[in-house]
């Protein structure tokens, strides 16, 4: 008679759990250092024209052999074991296995991508980094390592399996981002330098240096991002966490870069218009970079623009509110500004200058910021009640009024600080109103936030369709499914009340 095993030594109990994080905390830790430790023999091997003996850096060289020929001994001792273990259902379907995995093949990612980054960008201006190489080719072995093991088609783990390509996209996407821009911002500003002043003298390294190893670090950004995002299916993969992702880039990163390079091109242009204080070339020394920044961002807002089209009803409400938010913050801002510099004209007339200078800063955020929030909320549009009843838009409400009332108790306590420092202080040389000018702006901005979205909330509240819930005779229910899971979810939540998980 063949013998039931049971639950506990199936899925494992509470002390299983317990050492499987205990020994994948250890192993993570001696990988790590082990990769330290030979990424510091590669690089001072690299290096043999500089270190030919030994003495010439004792310390460096015994670290990196203890952490090798140490802890790389211990880590493969103990991978052994583990790996040995992974046969067993139990121990493939834990999380601490698939967290170690996710945690370790982005970890040698970024180790990796950043060392042969910085060695190729390095060698444009003939500076050998022989220790990023040789840290790059170290982390490289530990890469292909983990992902073999995440490929096996027997010990691979079943659960976050869609984390490691969806960070990795994350992470190639900002250094491709971030070098495309400076690649890019230094050829136009060398551009508008060449346009606006009447030097031709560069004084430094050439301005092309500079902007090809920015290149270097977009194209390597950009052979990450296509790898995890186009080849590890990192565009196909439905989960929580990539949605999540999906709007930061979306919603948030993206508009905050092309809302900032629009807002600061507009900003010089208006100073070179109405606030000639400097020279062009000093008013529009950063134009390029702004200019940029612009186009960068709006092209990767519009690529994703179309996966976030196609994401399920949750992920595309977020990502509008989102957007919201930002384009808020940019508004806000700008009328702050703009009542800290009518103010500081009131208070100080004579420094017209800086004043005109700060004006003009705040008329650009609200310009920019304004209409792009105009757009994505549509004030004047009348919400449904099923939208004005949604989960998502109350949390907003609550969370930018609550936000805002913060700020404004601060701003508060800051104006009566001021107030009581003025009025018992013995220090001269500013006014009153020039103490208190930048919170006052700030707190009728977020006055006026506050007082908007909480007249909103209220006024949802009163349209929001009354529904009665199901009593609860289910406490949860796990959803499979690969399509939108938000009907499917609706419809269980009604019709019994139970909290709903989805297995996507």
């Amino acid at each position: 008679m063949t013998a039931v095993q049971a639950p506990a030594q199936i899925t494992g109990g509470p002390q299983q759990s317990v050492r499987r994080v205990i020994v994948f905390t250890l192993l993570f830790a001696m990988v790590v250092i082990s990769a330290n430790g030979v990424s510091g023999l590669l690089g001072r091997l690299l290096d043999a024209a500089n270190y030919r003996l030994a003495a010439n850096d004792v310390t460096s060289l015994a670290l990196s052999l203890a952490f090798s020929l140490i802890a790389g001994p211990l880590a493969a001792v103990l991978w052994w074991i583990l790996w040995r273990r992974l046969a067993i259902q139990a121990e493939r379907a834990s999380l601490s296995w698939g967290l170690y995995l996710a945690a370790m093949s982005t970890v040698a990612l970024v180790s990796l991508s950043t060392g042969l980054l910085q060695a190729a960008s390095s060698g444009i201006r003939s500076d050998w980094r022989p220790y990023s190489l040789g840290s790059g080719l170290a982390w490289a072995t530990v890469w292909v390592w983990h992902r073999w093991m995440s490929t096996h088609a027997e010990k691979s783990p079943t659960v976050l399996v869609g984390v490691v390509p969806v960070l990795g996209a994350l992470f190639g996407l900002v250094i491709g981002v971030g070098g495309a821009v400076t690649a890019l911002g230094i050829v136009l500003d060398a551009a508008v330098r060449g346009i606006t002043s009447s030097s031709s003298v560069d004084v430094g390294e050439p301005w092309w240096r500079s902007a090809l190893q920015g290149l270097v670090w977009a194209a390597g950004g950009a052979v990450v991002w296509w790898w995890c995002w186009i080849h590890d299916g990192a565009h196909s993969v439905r989960s929580a966490f990539a949605s999540v992702v999906l709007v930061f880039v979306t919603g948030f990163a993206a508009v905050i870069l092309a809302l900032g390079g629009v807002a600061s091109a507009l900003f010089m242009l208006l100073r070179e218009w109405l606030d000639r204080t400097q020279p062009t070339s000093a008013i529009l020394d950063r134009f390029g970079a702004a200019i940029a920044a612009a186009a960068i961002g709006t092209l990767v807002w519009i690529y994703y623009r179309a996966w976030v089209t196609a994401a399920s009803e949750t992920t595309r409400t977020a990502n509008r509110l989102v957007m919201c938010g930002v384009a808020l913050a940019a508004s806000a801002s700008g009328v702050g500004v703009i009542v800290n510099s009518i103010l500081a004209a009131i208070g100080t007339p004579l420094a017209e200058s800086g004043t005109r200078t700060l004006l003009l800063g705040g008329i650009s955020a609200l310009v920019v910021g304004a209409p792009v929030w105009w757009v994505v909320w549509r004030p004047a549009d009348r919400v449904p009640p099923q939208e004005s009843a949604s989960t998502a838009r109350r949390v907003y409400l609550i969370v930018v009024f609550g936000v805002s009332a913060v700020v404004a108790l601060i701003t508060l306590l800051v104006i009566g600080y001021r107030i009581f420092e003025f009025t018992l202080g013995s220090v001269t040389g500013q006014s009153l109103l020039d103490r208190m000018r930048a919170p006052l702006g700030l707190l009728l901005a977020t006055g006026l936030a506050a007082g908007y979205h909480f007249t909103v909330w209220r006024r949802d509240r009163a349209v929001a369709p009354v529904t009665l819930r199901a009593a609860r005779t289910i406490g949860r229910v796990i959803l499979v499914t690969g399509l939108d899971p938000d009907p499917l979810r609706r419809a269980i939540d009604a019709a019994t009340g139970a909290a709903v998980t989805v297995w996507a």
